[in-house]
């Protein structure tokens, strides 16, 4: 088994000689400029390569290009074994990517976000307070309540204090 280093450096290798050759090499027109290769993906013994790719269009686009990749499969695998040098070259398995969908769904759900945000804020322009400007209890009050709270711990305790801990 290969280490992950290796791994790497050959899903690197895949990834630009798979996007070189669709850029230069492949005449097919399913294959225009709107496919991007993203990401590549090697397994641990180096047998089977992953290759992640996006296209910019409509679903009619989509299947296309993903009809042309597996077209093409073949004339990107020897090229990436010639650019490789290894004893086997890995298979090419060509994967749609979901970022570019998932991306543009979370932008959805932020946009969908802000609208309730905003109509919140509107709501609340000209709303006041339930228990008005100021719910907190000042300083004054405390003291006063504080010492009614303490007589009638003392009550219920059996204590007969006067407030301030005497008898």
């Amino acid at each position: 088994m290969a280490d992950n280093a290796r791994a790497k450096r050959l899903a690197d290798l895949i990834r630009e000689v798979v996007a070189q050759k669709l850029q230069r090499g492949i005449k097919d027109p399913r294959l225009g400029s709107h496919v991007t290769i993203t990401d590549t993906r090697v397994t641990g013994d180096l047998r089977e390569a992953t290759v992640f790719y996006t296209v910019y269009g409509d679903d009619e686009e989509r299947a296309a290009a993903a009809a042309g990749l597996e077209s093409a499969k073949g004339i990107l695998r020897s090229e990436v074994g010639r650019a490789a040098g290894v004893k086997f070259t890995p298979t090419l398995a060509f994967v749609a990517d979901a970022l570019p969908d998932t991306a543009r769904t979370i932008e959805d759900l932020l946009d969908r976000a802000r609208q309730s945000d905003e109509k919140v804020r509107e709501a609340s322009a000209g709303a006041s307070y339930a228990a008005g400007a100021d719910p907190y209890r000042k300083p004054a009050e405390s003291d006063e309540s504080a010492e009614d709270g303490a007589a009638d711990v003392a009550r219920a305790t059996g204590d007969e204090t006067d407030g301030d801990g005497k008898a």
